[in-house]
């Protein structure tokens, strides 16, 4: 390609309507025709402004801002800031049959193998002075297009896809190439390793080219060119060009691939190609993709669970490695004033505050509560935190709260029967029935000394006065117990006639069992 380019501005509304690529005679706008490879490619053109794609057998498709971004199961890939509605273009008028405008796309490896859906390319012409006629290819590969694998070709044959035909003028084509998504044969690329995928339109035929480019340009008044946008180049590196080969001081040298950032500066386009690509990812589960979570974190999850559990769904087929997850603000409460603002919960802790915790707000948040704590005892405590009341084993009885006007529940302990029974009562209650409570936080099980006796029964020796290890023995050991548990009226020494009462008579009982001994 020569340096030489041109400024063309697209034309709008008016001219569009008069100058898109029209299917064959006697058709109307779209032409979904079979090729010899067995696919059906229908070729579209925008019927009202730049950039809004005709029917296709997808519905509408809308480019994407930049780069490859993912929609769900599906993206666009282009380097156009605003798709293809902007107005003004570049024709890149030194471009010669046979060359091809191409361009690199990464996609995340997750999403591949990926499915091309539709194809766009920007031709244009500056002050033509005749109808043009241009033949055309549209090309896709797998990785680069300098070391990548061809993976798909068709050229417009005026018979199966229309040749490019624009009226004299200043006019601007998006020509669109889609396939039939019902078509056995699809155009699928795979991941080369590279995670990239390219796709890229080659002029087969000028409608004028008499002369050799190396030395003349194709006439810019009666030829159809590529056109790059006028924002910038915004990516160099994945812009490609194929030239043909012009000897040493051709662009590039001596022909073939070059990106943009390769280029002579003298030869090098001004603004990225004004390509575009939708495809669908082959292994995207609908409902499965990236989900934010309220802390910053991000898992991959159904659409349904990371609502559940106050996540934001980032699209079917998204991937965390794509999305940028920030935590949600969360309650800051700060010691010196007892404030609270809502604040990210890192920017929390390097202000000196203390974050609430996930899904916290100042609304919602008591900062440094104290109040009443209700002990397991029964009694209360004044002035406490939630945390420490929680240290004391105690119940928190809320910010502001007083021990005068709180009722602290009465605690609960082992109440022992005359029959050996066990339940787990308050004092009152045991007392009212006439059975032996054992004291606050007790339970039955407490005196299990050998996984069958509770509180309220002695243990399962050999007789009454086997009350200390080793069992089925009576020794000095069993003395001891019996005598500390008739001190503490332990339920296990009052053994003569079980009534809560300690006294001589169960010594008396203790005596003659410990001389009976054990068999």
């Amino acid at each position: 390609m020569r340096s030489k380019m041109l400024s063309a501005a697209a034309c709008g509304l008016a001219c569009l309507a008069s100058t898109g690529l029209a299917a064959r005679a006697g058709e109307s706008g779209a032409a979904n025709l079979e090729s010899s490879a067995d696919r059906h490619i229908e070729l579209t053109v925008p019927p009202g402004k730049m950039g809004h794609l005709a029917r296709n057998l997808w519905g509408e498709q809308t480019p994407a801002p930049t780069g490859s971004a993912p929609r769900g199961c599906t993206g666009t890939s282009t380097y156009l800031s605003d798709g293809f509605n902007p107005n003004q273009w570049t024709a890149q008028a030194g471009f010669a049959e046979g060359e091809i405008m191409a361009a690199s796309y990464t996609v995340a490896a997750a999403q591949f193998p990926i499915r091309i859906d539709t194809l766009q390319g920007l031709f244009v012409t500056s002050q033509a002075t005749v109808t043009t006629t241009t033949e055309w290819s549209v090309l896709v590969w797998e990785g680069t297009p300098n070391n990548g694998t061809l993976v798909a070709s068709f050229s417009s044959d005026d018979v199966i896809l229309p040749h490019l035909v624009m009226p004299p003028g200043t006019n601007a084509t998006v020509v669109t190439v889609s396939v039939d998504p019902g078509d056995p044969e699809q155009i699928v690329v795979q991941d080369d390793g590279s995670h990239k995928f390219s796709i890229g339109f080659r002029i087969d035929h000028h409608n004028n080219q008499t002369q050799n480019p190396c030395f003349t340009a194709p006439p810019s008044n009666s030829n159809a060119f590529p056109a790059t946008d006028v924002d910038g180049l915004a990516n160099s590196g994945n812009n490609w060009l194929f030239g043909v080969n012009c000897g040493s001081f051709g662009c590039p040298p001596n022909g073939g691939w070059s990106t943009f950032a390769a280029l002579n500066i003298l030869c090098r386009p001004s603004g990225d190609w004004a390509l575009s690509a939708d495809w669908t990812s082959l292994s995207c589960t609908p409902g499965v993709g990236a989900c934010c979570l309220p802390d910053g974190s991000c898992s991959i999850d159904s659409q349904e669970h990371c609502q559940q559990v106050g996540g934001a769904f980032q699209g079917d087929g998204t991937v965390c490695e794509d999305v940028v997850c920030v935590p949600l603000p969360q309650a800051c409460c700060f010691a010196s004033t007892g404030n609270c603002l809502n604040l990210d919960p890192n920017d929390c802790l390097a202000a000196g505050g203390v974050p609430g915790g996930v899904g916290s707000t100042c609304a919602t948040t008591i900062c440094f509560p104290e109040g009443a704590c209700c002990l397991p005892d029964g009694s209360c405590v004044d002035g406490v935190s939630p945390e420490d009341c929680t240290g004391l084993g105690g119940t928190f009885e809320g910010d502001g709260t007083t021990c005068a006007t709180t009722n602290c529940p009465a605690p609960m302990g082992a109440c022992c029967f005359a029959t050996g029974f066990c339940l787990e009562l308050t004092e009152s209650d045991c007392t009212s029935v006439g059975g032996a409570w054992n004291g606050p936080g007790s339970t039955c099980a407490d005196n299990n000394q050998n996984g069958t006796a509770d509180i309220c029964e002695a243990p399962a020796g050999c007789n009454d006065a086997d009350v200390a290890e080793p069992y089925n023995v009576l020794d000095l050991a069993d003395i001891s117990g019996y005598i500390t548990a008739f001190v503490n009226q332990d339920p296990i020494a009052d053994i003569a006639d079980p009534t809560g009462v300690w006294d001589l008579a169960d010594l008396s009982a203790f005596v003659s069992a410990f001389l009976a001994g054990c068999p």
